[in-house]
């Protein structure tokens, strides 16, 4: 378990935590849906699934993520979440996890952290964890971050591949950190701002079947055109 270096009420739980006995005390009271989170990631994001429209794992990178023990877990109990406090702690794990994917070294794009929202009702899922991603995405986008929102509504966004498949299905609600990645462009393109930061890290590492995409998108948006390796991989 790691505690947050100038806010101690902040903590992440690391996937051994949930195997001692007694457990960490920010662990108590929550075991049951941080054990859920822990088995939907190593059961579904890290397996194929039929439905996904492409080969490999759901998640491409969770397995590594729990490989090398940068996978973690936050707790934000209740239900009475203010839109003010829930920026304040995002905002406070965006900057953390920044820390800790530089300790990671070679193996920080595997970095993740899961905000965990264990004791609320469906009805409050939409303000607190959809409403939420909405209102900090660019906030995270401008670090090169991603912040995605998963639940059992499911989030009303189908999978990249395969339009009709729920991928972001999740038995507890919650909010994901992680880095961008190059394959990341088809939730940024509506945003100019958006595509901007994404060039800014991945024009050389534009995948193939996005380069006309982006190219649109730079087009429509009047910005600088893709140069320097853009076609790259």
């Amino acid at each position: 378990m790691l505690t947050h270096p100038a806010h101690a009420r902040h903590t992440l739980i690391e996937v051994t935590d949930l195997r001692q006995e007694p457990p960490p005390q920010p662990v108590r009271g929550h075991e049951r849906a941080l054990r859920t989170v822990v088995d939907w990631a190593r059961n579904y994001l890290c397996h194929p699934h039929p439905d996904l429209g492409r080969t490999g794992n759901v998640c491409p990178y969770a397995q590594g993520s729990l490989d090398r023990d940068a996978f973690y877990l936050a707790v934000a109990p209740g239900r009475d979440h203010t839109p003010a406090d829930l920026d304040r702690l995002l905002v406070t794990y965006r900057d953390w996890f920044v820390d800790l994917a530089a300790r990671h070294g070679s193996a920080a794009q595997f970095t993740t952290i899961l905000v965990v929202f264990p004791d609320l009702r469906p009805d409050d899922v939409p303000p607190i964890v959809d409403r939420t991603q909405e209102r900090l995405k660019s906030r995270f986008v401008a670090h090169g971050l991603m912040l995605g929102e998963f639940h059992d509504g499911p989030p009303a966004k189908g999978g990249l591949w395969n339009p009709d498949f729920p991928a972001l299905r999740c038995p507890v609600p919650l909010l994901a950190i992680r880095h961008m990645v190059p394959t990341d462009f088809l939730f940024l393109r509506d945003d100019p701002d958006h595509v901007r930061a994404y060039l800014a890290r991945h024009a050389g590492q534009i995948p193939p079947h996005l380069r006309a995409t982006v190219r649109d998108a730079v087009d429509h948006f009047g910005l600088e055109p893709v140069t320097g390796g853009a076609g790259a991989r």
